[in-house]
């Protein structure tokens, strides 16, 4: 190695080692802002601020640490007066950081690993592991997954929106793909919820019976519109398991498998006119544009006209729902957003070491999701779909 190369090479070391530090201390200060504007909220007053809404006094502050993986974070929990103040924080923080540890950690003892993720794991948490510490880490983990997976739906889903995502897996000493089906869904307060998180050996018929059968034994029901890709088996499933519920196909998929039946060189305003379809504002409306868009184009691409006729009317169902909904009902966009956050994570460990690492680390993110969630503001207006189902029972009538 030259002097050259040997100076490049240190001052990259460097700038890593730098833009850690700085993440860590980004980090940290936006972490301590939130302790200290949930403590704001709890008092019902700022430090210092004199007002007839707060609750108590601050009472200094006491050291935490929280591990991430970004390094091991000092934190300075703000404690009041009367001992009353807790944060969620760390709990929520740390569950899908400890299946992010948990997973690589297995790697490391099971002896498929490398040094890198000997080095992140021992960063993380200050110490080596074992078998045993492992287990611990995992114990308090497994028990609040199962508590979400299992948890009982009180209410009603009239919205529900399935998909699926591989995970590579080592099973017996095998790195096989294993599919991860997920549940979301809207309730009558336009609330989004993560309803399911499951694992199967593949994407069938069978498997999505099973996931959507176990959805409705924890009492899953009124369940009016279901929206998915067009993959044959969760077709099926949704037809014999949620018989009552229209079938929305998301029209992102219907437009990529569109591009099987155009030449490579294919007008590119061909497939624009085609989306454009889905922004019209009600299905009449749709329908006038799609027989103008066959006219057009029927006779330079004959192929892809013929294939859109037969199967563009599954992409049109949430015409049906009240305008405002059509964005957010006309495709799987919002799990697509979910499954993206949980490929970030994962290509950290890129191959799980077994099935219960892989499912446990995607529940933990996506606990956090749904929590996020439930705090938010509805996400739908949901009393426009009941108006409009009062009035067409109202014209029925």
């Amino acid at each position: 190695m030259t002097v050259k190369e040997h100076k490049t090479k240190l001052s990259l070391v460097e700038l890593v080692a730098g833009e850690r530090d700085l993440l860590k201390d980004l980090m940290r200060e936006a972490l301590q802002a939130v302790l200290e504007g949930e403590m704001t909220e709890f008092l019902g007053a700022a430090p210092g601020e004199r007002t007839e809404r707060r609750q108590g006094y601050r009472a200094g502050y006491y050291s935490r640490s929280l591990v991430t993986r970004i390094g091991k974070l000092e934190l300075s929990v703000p404690r009041d007066r009367n001992g009353e103040f807790s944060t969620a924080l760390f709990e929520r923080y740390q569950r899908s950081e400890k299946a992010l540890v948990a997973a690589l950690a297995e790697m490391y003892v099971q002896g498929v690993s490398t040094r890198k993720v000997k080095a992140i794991t021992e960063e993380l948490c200050g110490h080596g592991f074992s078998a045993s510490t492992i287990s611990q880490i995992n114990k308090g983990l497994d028990e609040s997954l199962a508590r979400f997976a299992n948890r009982p739906l009180k209410e009603a889903y009239p919205y529900l929106i399935l998909d699926a995502r591989y995970e590579k897996v080592r099973e017996v000493g095998v790195v096989q793909n294993q599919a991860v089906l997920v549940a979301i869904g809207i309730n009558w307060e336009g609330q989004r919820q993560v309803l399911a998180v499951e694992l199967a050996n593949r994407e069938s018929q069978s498997s999505w019976k099973d996931f959507l059968l176990k959805l409705k034994e924890r009492g899953l029901a009124g369940v009016e519109f279901v929206v998915s890709d067009n993959h044959a088996g969760l077709k099926r499933a949704i037809g014999e398991v949620l018989p009552e519920a229209a079938w929305q196909r998301c029209y992102v998929h219907f437009l990529r498998n569109a591009l099987d039946y155009l030449p490579r060189k294919a007008d590119d305003d061909c497939l624009q006119e085609l989306r454009w379809l889905y922004d019209r504002r009600d299905h009449q409306e749709a329908q006038r544009d799609l027989a103008a868009w066959i006219g057009k184009w029927s006779g330079r691409y004959p192929k892809l006209v013929d294939w859109v006729e037969h199967n563009i009317g599954e992409t049109l169902t949430f015409y049906r729902l009240p305008r405002q909904h059509h964005k957010h009902m006309k495709s799987t966009n919002m799990l697509e957003r979910l499954n993206e956050e949980i490929k970030r994570r994962t290509r950290v460990v890129r191959i799980f070491p077994n099935a219960a690492s892989c499912l446990r680390l995607i529940r933990a993110l996506c606990v956090e999701t749904h929590e996020a969630w439930l705090e938010d503001s509805r996400y739908l207006n949901m009393s426009l779909l009941a108006e409009q189902k009062k009035e067409l029972l109202r014209l029925a009538a």
